[in-house]
């Protein structure tokens, strides 16, 4: 079994200690994707959603989630952010949200572009749910990250 990083050696959870890590510039990507009736995607598509332009609220939630990770996550550092880009690819039958944090910094921002897509694709639902209660989110995953010790890591490539 590989070594847990977040539990000690009697096995209590804590914050792992990156005081001796070098600082380096880190990425990382994140997707996930929201399916929906064709009335709910047409509406967010044409901006009529009744509590308005839900790709606009869901960027701004995503970004806004980023940088609250450590406030979300029990465990993660709080890092100072250099960059959070949300983009929304909205289509006939739903949006699909990618989600990028970077930092230069001692860890890395995995965890930062899982929230911030994942909280992105909450928004959604939340400003759309009016039209369509069914609404399935799924697919939320790393693509990619960049920096540190470990190098470069995409999925598919392992």
């Amino acid at each position: 079994m590989p070594d847990l990083t977040h539990l000690d050696e009697t096995g209590a959870a804590h914050m792992v200690d990156v005081g001796g890590k070098a600082v380096t510039a880190r990425q990382a990507i994140a997707t996930g994707r929201i399916t929906m009736s064709a009335a709910a995607a047409d509406a967010i598509r044409h901006g009529t959603a009744v509590k308005g332009d839900v790709l606009a609220v869901a960027r701004i939630a995503g970004i806004m989630a980023a940088k609250r990770t450590s406030d979300l996550i029990p465990l993660c550092h709080p890092l100072p952010l250099t960059r959070v880009a949300i983009d929304l690819a909205p289509d006939a039958e739903g949006v699909t949200v990618t989600a990028t944090a970077a930092t230069e910094g001692k860890t890395g921002v995995e965890m930062e572009a899982l929230t911030a897509a994942s909280v992105a694709l909450l928004t959604i639902y939340d400003m759309a749910k009016a039209i369509d209660k069914a609404m399935v989110i799924t697919g939320v995953r790393l693509l990619e990250k960049r920096g540190g010790k470990s190098g470069e890591w995409r999925a598919g490539a392992e």
